[in-house]
């Protein structure tokens, strides 16, 4: 199952979790992930733009639904991204920790060790790819 599609709408629901404040270092991280994970701008800006006209708990409830049919290690790797994403500020925000909590821990049963390891290598992906959009 490809996970382009649920990977930008967990990018969506966590940005918009802390009452759709979304800073500028959330919209490069997300940048960021799609060059890593090889989504088309085009699609992610489309559907992000769907997103905006649905109801937030039924995209959501897709989600789990979705998560649940991934293998282990792409519900790892989606959810080391929302880990990722919600620190690109420096700060991750009580409503960005419940959500990412809620999915790894209560509706997954991932590890945090797995998830915190996946993250660390995520976030040096995403370094070294916004490294090379700094030499483009």
């Amino acid at each position: 199952m490809n996970h382009k599609p649920t990977l930008i709408k967990l990018y969506h629901l966590l940005v918009s979790a802390d009452g759709g404040n979304v800073n500028e270092k959330e919209i490069l991280a997300g940048k960021q992930m799609s060059k890593v994970e090889g989504i088309n701008e085009f699609e992610f800006d489309r559907i992000i733009d769907s997103l905006k006209k649905r109801n937030a708990s039924v995209v959501l409830s897709e989600c789990v639904e979705e998560l649940k049919k991934f293998d282990h290690e792409q519900q790892v790797r989606c959810i080391g991204w929302l880990s990722v994403i919600a620190n690109a500020d420096g700060f991750m925000d009580k409503s960005e920790w419940h959500f990412i909590y809620n999915l790894y821990h209560r509706e997954l049963s991932l590890q945090l060790d797995e998830v915190m390891k996946k993250q660390k290598e995520l976030a040096e992906l995403k370094e070294r790819s916004s490294s090379m959009l700094a030499v483009l």
